[in-house]
């Protein structure tokens, strides 16, 4: 079945920017939309970007846009998450998940999910 592994989290800044990366093995990842969600401690899993298999449609949440930015290369099998601006609201585990095709904001609609990696925005 197909894996995903993200990367990319760390400790920043407020202000500052990185960039996650979801890596997918086993499986060619450019069937599949891909969603990152984010979870901080104590709250549910919140959606924050989504790219659609072609790459031709991208959505954000409210609380990101503007500021992260989606893309995806087939070739490399890897989709990314660049993050400016960085706020400390932004503080939370980030996962990548993917289903076939076309991107859904409902968390129980994708099939496969990395691990996480956690982005952590303080001074």
């Amino acid at each position: 079945q197909l894996q995903l592994v993200e990367s990319g989290g760390g400790l920043v800044q407020p202000g500052g920017s990185l960039r996650l990366s979801c890596a997918a093995s086993r499986f060619a990842l450019s069937y599949y939309a891909i969603h990152w969600f984010r979870q901080a401690p104590g709250k549910e899993r919140e959606r924050v970007s989504c790219i659609n298999s072609s790459g031709r449609s991208t959505n954000y949440a409210d609380s990101v846009k503007g500021r992260f930015t989606i893309s995806r290369d087939n070739a490399k099998n890897t989709v990314y998450l660049r993050m400016d601006s960085l706020k400390p609201e932004d503080t939370a585990v980030y996962y990548c998940a993917a289903r076939l095709n076309f991107c859904s904001g409902y968390v129980a609609e994708y099939d496969y999910w990395g691990q996480g990696t956690q982005v952590t925005v303080s001074s």
